[in-house]
């Protein structure tokens, strides 16, 4: 079992920056890839980015060059730096780990969920 947390959201001018944290507990998370998801109203869960237990990370391509996903595994805590906010980045914003191997992008792939954070970024 992993049980998530996230912090760390909130209202932000377009332009703005927030950063997400995750701490994680409950089993090895040095060992699982970490991903960030967001659901806007209306719309699917989509992913935002991944990191693997070494580093690699992972974009979608509407968040690259903006976002930032890192992971401290001596705090079991990710974190996800987001600059440069758009009003479009308005979603709920999910942390989420995925104990296996590859890169999981789809919600299902992931076995456990954070309980969610609100981001609005206003125009």
């Amino acid at each position: 079992q992993v049980q998530l947390v996230e912090s760390g959201g909130g209202l932000v001018q377009a332009g703005g920056s927030l950063r997400l944290s995750c701490r994680a507990s409950g089993r090895a998370f040095s060992s699982v890839f970490m991903g960030w998801f967001r659901q806007a109203p209306g719309k699917e869960r989509e992913f935002v980015a991944g990191i693997r237990w070494r580093g690699d990370t992972y974009y979608v391509d509407s968040v690259k060059g903006r976002f930032t996903i890192s992971r401290d595994n001596a705090k079991n805590t990710v974190y996800l730096q987001m600059d440069s906010l758009k009003p479009e980045d308005t979603a709920v914003y999910y942390c989420a780990a995925a104990p296996r191997v590859g890169v999981p992008t789809i919600p299902n792939q992931y076995d456990y969920w954070g309980q969610g954070i609100q981001v609005a970024v206003s125009s």
